[in-house]
Order: structure tokens, then C-alpha cells, then sequence
């Protein structure tokens, strides 16, 4: 079948002939209609994350998927030929850029039926980190207020409204061109960040949700309650995440000594750092069904390529500027 794959790290995305996918009895196998682009894939192209999630080349890159239904393994129970789904595969099992994908029946779910297969494409890894983020790991209540940075991106736009569903009141921070757009979302509070601090205008948050790491991490922390919690997807990993993913000793060192810096920042402030790398769960996507075919939720796709225009699809990942996500369709 085709499939665009990556055969060394940091070496160009090509098309290729694979082997159809392996179906185990747990596993159900999807015919791709559309898959979500996200950074995660170039960053895996360009080697980036190797140490945390190393895969045996050649690779074929691609973490969202929705489609149909083509197979079922012996022990599957909760599909059949023809349903339309969608995922986030697991983390070792990733590869929605091709034809067909085997996915394990556990990690899937029956896309929400009021949206498209482009727009269900577009969900489950950012939908699923706004979850775990902010429901799981953050526990938002209603009341409380959350600070989301790049609220125009494929996270962002999520996790604004789930944030809105859950009674939060929440700040964000956007380029001058999308304050409007993110105001429509359900931002209550927008900050330009070309132009505004936004250190200088927030206190007393109760939770951040960061996707850029680094400076902005770093402030973040400051406009924290005591007590507050950062919640970082952009990095440092810390000792949790290795330890969640089965890491060495060798790594679970480093990732001890990568995120010391920004948790003694965070332990003098009263506050606590998190690194968050979703995970994969069709019981998580399935609450998010409900919350879009009930219209807490909507999947916002900024551009969609060809399945054909797929590499030129994953290049786009590093000029960014797409609200929302992009997506691939075999239409």
C-alpha cells in the first residue's frame, strides 16, 4: 500500500510501497480517509524526540486518523465493518499517513457524527492533550481561571472551549490577527503577544497550559496562585514522563536534569511544573464525541492538503500560521 515514510532522521518524508498493516485480534483495521497534521510529526522526521520515542526506521510518520472500518481482529467487540472512527494511535503504533492503519480497539472511538472525517481527522491528539491537560492533570473547576498559550493553534482552539464547557474563565495568548477569531471561541481574556506582556497583566492563575516551553514557560510560572500548577507540552520532559514510558536509567536521569532548572523555579514560587505527553485512549475520545456532537466543541481545520500533497503538507508544519490544524484527505 502507499505510505509516506520516513527512512532516516532528518532526511526528506518520501512516499513508498509498504507491507499492509498486521491485525492483531484486539486490533481493528481502518481505511484512511483523513489524518491530522501535527508539529509531533516533523519533529520525529527531524529526530528531535529519538531519545524519548525511538523508532525503527523507516518509519511512516502520522498520529491522527479517521476512517472506516475494513477489518476486525477475533476479540474485537465494539466495532464492525463500515463504522466510521477515529484515533490517536498509541505512541508505538503510529502511521495514518498511508491507505490503511491497524488500530488497537482500545484507542479508538466512532468519530462524532454532526462533523466531517477531515474535521474528526483533525481531533484526537490535540483534543486528547487538552483533556488530559486540563481535566485529568489539571482538574479545572468552574470558577477557576487558566491561561492557554497559542490559542490560535491546533491545541489552543481546544482547549479553549473545553476550558469554556468546564466554567473556567481563561486568558490566552494570540498573534494581533487572531484576537478576534480566539474571542469567538470563548476567550475571555486575549493577549496580543506582539505587542503585550502577558506577565504583566495576569495574576493568580490557577493552572497554565504551555505549548512553547522555554521564556514563556518560565514566566508562566509567575502568574501562578500559590499552589498553581504549569502544565508544559513543549518540554522539559521530567522524571514522570520517563518513568511513564518505561525509560532506562540513563534517561531518567537526563530527564531529571532538563527539567531541574524550571521545577526549583517552580518549588521557590509555590508552584508545580508538569510535562505532559498525551496518550492514546478511545474511552477519553469518546467523552470528546459527546462534546462535539452536543457543540461544546468544534474541530476548527485551517487547510486541507491531498493525500498526494503530503509532504509538502508536513513542510507547512514549520512555517505555521494555520488556525487550528491541518489536514491530509484522500477525499
Amino acid at each position: 500500500m502507499r505510505a509516506f515514510v520516513v527512512n532516516q532522521y532528518k532526511g526528506p518524508l518520501q512516499q513508498a510501497d509498504v507491507p499492509e498493516p498486521v491485525v492483531g485480534e484486539h486490533d481493528v483495521l481502518v481505511q484512511v480517509q483523513a489524518a491530522g497534521l501535527n508539529m509531533l510529526d516533523e519533529k520525529i522526521r527531524a529526530g528531535e524526540l529519538k531519545q524519548i520515542l525511538p523508532y525503527k526506521l523507516p518509519q511512516i510518520l502520522g498520529n491522527d486518523v479517521a476512517g472506516t472500518v475494513i477489518g476486525v481482529g477475533a476479540k474485537v467487540q465494539g466495532f464492525t465493518l463500515g463504522d466510521e472512527v477515529y484515533a490517536r494511535p498509541d505512541k508505538d503504533r503510529i502511521g495514518t499517513f498511508a491507505e490503511r492503519i491497524a488500530v488497537a480497539e482500545a484507542d479508538l472511538a466512532l468519530k462524532p457524527a454532526s462533523v466531517s472525517l477531515e474535521e474528526a481527522a483533525s481531533l484526537p491528539l490535540v483534543a486528547l492533550t487538552a483533556w488530559q491537560a486540563l481535566v485529568e492533570r489539571g482538574n479545572l473547576q468552574a470558577g477557576q481561571r487558566v491561561l492557554i498559550h497559542a490559542g490560535a493553534g491546533g491545541v489552543g482552539t481546544i482547549a479553549i472551549q473545553l476550558a469554556k464547557h468546564l466554567g473556567a474563565t481563561v486568558a490566552t495568548t494570540v498573534s494581533t490577527g487572531n484576537v478576534d477569531f480566539v474571542r469567538e471561541l470563548g476567550a475571555d481574556v486575549v493577549i496580543d503577544y506582539r505587542s503585550q506582556d502577558f506577565e504583566r497583566l495576569l495574576d493568580g492563575y490557577d493552572l497554565v497550559l504551555d505549548s512553547l516551553g522555554g521564556k514563556n514557560l518560565e514566566k508562566s510560572l509567575r502568574v501562578l496562585r500559590p499552589g498553581g500548577k504549569a502544565i508544559g507540552i513543549a518540554g522539559p520532559p521530567d522524571s514522570a514522563f520517563a518513568r511513564a514510558i518505561g525509560a532506562n536509567p540513563v534517561l531518567r536521569l537526563v530527564t531529571t536534569v532538563l527539567s531541574s532548572g524550571i521545577r526549583r523555579q517552580a518549588r521557590r514560587l509555590g508552584v508545580t511544573y508538569e510535562f505532559l505527553f498525551m496518550r492514546a485512549s478511545g474511552d477519553q475520545l469518546r467523552q470528546i464525541t459527546d462534546l462535539v456532537d452536543g457543540g461544546a466543541l468544534r474541530p476548527v481545520v485551517g487547510r486541507v492538503f491531498a493525500f498526494d500533497q503530503t509532504v509538502q503538507a508536513v513542510q507547512s508544519l514549520e512555517k505555521g500560521g494555520i488556525r487550528g490544524k491541518a489536514v491530509i484527505s484522500r477525499g
